[in-house]
This record gives structure tokens, sequence and C-alpha cells, in this order.
């Protein structure tokens, strides 16, 4: 009888530990990602604070690009956002989402925008990755070239990539129109 004492004394202690490491690897868990497009943010003070499926293209003031292809790394995912960091991982982004405006749900947004792989840009022409490389769209680039430069436009206002035209915006107010040809090339920028 003894020795089963002894025996069930460490068991709680043990599943206790257990439990605790379970936990703080729970707590830790981030996804590694790579962005398909380009993620477009606004920053305040030099820090890194917003991005939004509404793509805020503005090149102005307080605009920064983090590049498609990059390598970030999810930290938490919330039912209207999700945060994520990158490169030497000092600076959080908020990435505000709207899942009734997308159609979608907040994982399934992130699946479309990024993905568990190295992304290749090789297929794009010279074009499109000039306007990747800048977060600008020209005439001529291919629909592929957009996403990557602007990233996927908001399903609100273009419900769906067949679509003559998508809309993004510029900041929470203005709108820039990309209107594409027969071809599915950039024919027209309406800001």
């Amino acid at each position: 009888m003894r020795m089963f004492s002894r025996r069930s004394s460490w068991i709680p202690l043990v599943s206790i530990g257990i439990l605790l490491a379970l936990l703080v690897g729970l707590a830790s868990a981030e996804e590694v990602r790579y962005s398909k497009y380009n993620i477009h943010t606004q920053t305040k003070d030099g820090r890194l604070l917003k991005a939004s499926y509404a793509n805020y293209t503005d090149p102005g003031s307080g605009h920064v690009i983090i590049p498609a292809g990059s390598k970030i790394f999810i930290t938490d995912i919330g039912r209207k956002s999700f945060e994520f960091t990158f490169g030497d991982r000092s600076k959080k982004i908020v990435f505000e989402f709207h899942s009734k405006r997308m159609g979608m749900d907040t994982q399934a947004y992130i699946d479309l925008i990024t993905s568990p792989d190295p992304v290749s840009f090789e297929q794009l022409s010279e074009l499109d990755k000039k306007g990747m490389a800048e977060g600008k769209v020209y005439k001529g680039m291919s629909k592929d070239g957009v996403l990557a430069a602007f990233g996927y436009p908001a399903a609100h206002r273009t419900a769906s990539l067949d679509a003559p035209s998508w809309t993004y915006w510029t900041n929470r107010f203005g709108t820039v129109v990309v209107e594409f040809d027969d071809h599915g090339k950039v024919a027209n920028i309406i800001d």
C-alpha cells in the first residue's frame, strides 16, 4: 500500500506540469505565413499600427508597404481583426477585418491573402513586378500584378475578381478604381 501512495502523490504533479507546458505553448503559439500580396499599412509616430481589408493604398505620409512574399508571424486572430509581426518583429500590425463585408471569416481571409509556404512571383511581367515593388498600379498590368501591388479588393465593392473594375480605398474616405480591358490588363485608373 505504501508504494501505491508514493506513485499516486507524483501523478498529479506530473499532470499539472504537462498541463502548464501545454498552456504556455498555446499562449506563445504563432503561425508563420507568407504574404501573397503587398500589405499596405498606416503608421503613427513611426510605429506600424493598422492594415485593413480595405487596403489603404494612399502613398502619402505614414504609409508603409509590407512587401508581397514577406514572412509574417500571426500572433492573434480575433473576430474583427488579427495581429502579426514581420521582419525583425519589433512592430505589431493590427489588421482590421469585416467578415460580413468580405463574406468569409477571419481565418478564411488569412488563408486568402497569405500562404503557409514561400510565394513566387516569377510568373509576373516586369511591369507587374515594378508595380508590386512600388505598391502602385500602372496601365498594362495584369490582374495578378494588381493583386500583388494593391492586395485583394474588398468584396463589398468588388464582388468578383472577374469584374471589369476593382475598387480599393486610398484611405478611410477616398477610393481608387482599377478598370480592366477584355484581356485582363489595366486600362484605366480612376482616383
